[in-house]
């Protein structure tokens, strides 16, 4: 029995699951046994490009450099034995030919395209810009899940459970008993709703459907993280070892990452630990062990083929943007004050203040994940090209609850702080304003009072004006600026259509400085 390969299966899914599960239970009553951002604090690319880049020191930083020592150790374990993206490439590579002709030994040379990305990721966090979350693996497969997945399978559940009691006249039958647990913890209390999710959608494709070509494309070519756990595994202890070679190649054109080469030599750092080869291998000459002497000499003859051109080519790549370090602060600083115009785009309560939160979040998905009224939604380009994906609050579909702080909850870079109850309550997101033109007291004289019967503020921000008409007293909404923390419930109640005759305008302003850690 191949043991190591099941211990490597159990372990994907394992961890697969659990990051499902996570992201699932990412929702109120935020009463999961395991911490939101568990994934993405231990993720080092986010923690430490995060942490350059707004020159502070993160909390998650310490989980993630964990990470980076146990690498040092093992090699590139994460990769081969946890990653979720990883394991989602290696089922979409079940669906490829066995012998197809893109086999390991080819495109071994596409692989310095992922040093190049990590490279210029560092490069723009020294700068002071956070690039690290488009290429993320975690936080592509989060982003994925929570905004496209999850919403995708419970509206198909919940639509199934409606149609079979309507269809069956199941009122009194104890399935409604089950569809309302299922409502209360599993789907939740209505499907999720998230705009423009196709393009996330299209874009995790464009991760996936070229591992149908090329094994691990994504690992082997684009994923920075990878390159960053390459980069450190080529210290670690765990070596491949071989005996009695047949050079027979199967080996070769089996590797996964296209590490193994004719000359029975492999590349550290590009082996994920897979074991594929040590049960290929007809003669079982392959093995995987411990070698500590390896390590405290160096040898110019070694199992890392051609590492001293990797390094080379990276060396000539950093000494190449080194001179991007003295001119480009005005870059950065002209980026910073357009991300400052953000006039269309209402943040979550208590956002840091514009440039910054866009460098802080790495646009994970939790907040909108577990916004309670689904009212979170993901930007396109309403702020800017720098800001898309990040979070915005539409009152037209919900409103920021007024007794709610989890976004902030499950932030895990401090994007949005954890703040305490009292202290949310305070937050201004923005300012309501009403179009006397639509509005039904104001351009009709129709009795109207549900943008002041829903506002939560316990002195009403939303006061009512008499006025004395020919039939009585007609109450006229008027906004209290003062008292207005622009949460959008009275956007989203007003019963005017299709323009609400309430809207919230945001308040750049009103939001925090830059916290000290996530």
């Amino acid at each position: 029995m191949k043991l190591l390969i099941l211990a490597r299966r159990i372990s994907q899914v394992s961890f697969f699951a659990l990051f499902i599960y996570i992201l699932w239970s990412t929702t109120y009553p935020l009463t999961g046994n395991i911490p939101t951002s568990t994934f993405f604090i231990a993720d080092p690319l986010i923690m430490v490009m995060t942490s350059i880049a707004e020159r502070t020191l993160l909390t998650g930083i310490v989980v993630s450099l964990l990470l980076l020592v146990a690498t040092a150790i093992l090699g590139r374990f994460f990769c081969g034995w946890i990653c979720p993206l990883g394991s989602s490439i290696d089922c979409i590579g079940m669906l490829r030919k066995k012998h197809s002709f893109h086999h390991g030994a080819r495109f071994t040379k596409i692989r310095y395209i992922k040093y190049g990305i990590l490279g210029l990721i560092m490069v723009c966090a020294l700068l002071g810009i956070q690039y690290a979350w488009i290429f993320d693996p975690l936080v592509i497969m989060g982003r994925f899940v929570s905004l496209n997945l999850i919403p995708t399978v419970t509206l198909i559940i919940d639509t199934a459970f409606i149609k079979l009691i309507q269809s069956g006249d199941l009122y009194n039958h104890p399935i409604v008993d089950f569809y309302r647990m299922l409502k209360s913890s599993f789907l939740g209390i209505k499907p999720l709703y998230f705009s423009n999710s196709v393009l996330i959608f299209v874009f995790f494709l464009m991760v996936l459907i070229p591992a149908l070509l090329i094994k691990r494309f994504w690992c082997r070519a684009i994923c920075p993280l990878g390159a960053l756990y390459a980069s450190v595994s080529r210290f670690s202890l765990l070596k491949r070892h071989v005996s009695d070679c047949p050079a027979c190649g199967t080996c070769v054109s089996d590797c996964r990452m296209g590490a193994i080469y004719s000359d029975r030599s492999y590349n550290k750092k590009e082996c994920i630990l897979c074991m594929d080869c040590v049960y290929d291998c007809p003669a079982s000459a392959t093995s995987f062990r411990f070698n500590i002497p390896a390590v405290l000499r160096r040898s110019q003859k070694n199992t890392q083929h051609n590492a001293s051109y990797a390094i080379s080519r990276r060396q000539f790549f950093f000494l190449n943007t080194v001179w991007l370090l003295f001119g480009a602060r005005r870059v950065r600083n002209r980026m910073r004050r357009r991300g400052q115009t953000s006039d269309l785009v209402i943040r979550p309560p208590g956002s840091l203040k514009e440039p910054t939160f866009i460098n802080r979040c790495i646009r994970c998905g939790n907040c909108m994940k577990v916004c309670i009224t689904n009212g979170l939604q993901p930007v396109i380009l309403e702020a800017g090209i720098t800001g898309i994906w990040t979070p915005q609050l539409i009152p037209e579909i919900g409103y920021c609850e007024y007794n709610c702080t989890l976004c902030g909850s499950v932030c895990p870079t401090g994007a949005i702080p954890a703040l305490s109850l009292e202290h949310k309550q305070q937050q201004r997101l923005g300012l309501a304003v009403i179009n006397h033109q639509i509005c039904l007291p104001w351009a009709e004289g129709k009795e109207c009072i549900v943008c002041e019967e829903h506002c939560p503020v316990h002195t009403k921000a939303i006061k009512l004006k008499p006025e004395k008409t020919v039939t009585g007293t007609l109450y006229k909404p008027v906004i209290d600026q003062s008292l207005c923390i622009g949460c959008g419930i009275c956007q989203n109640k007003c019963p005017t259509r299709p323009e609400r005759a309430i809207h919230v305008i945001p308040i750049k302003d009103e939001r925090l400085p830059t916290s000290s850690s996530g």
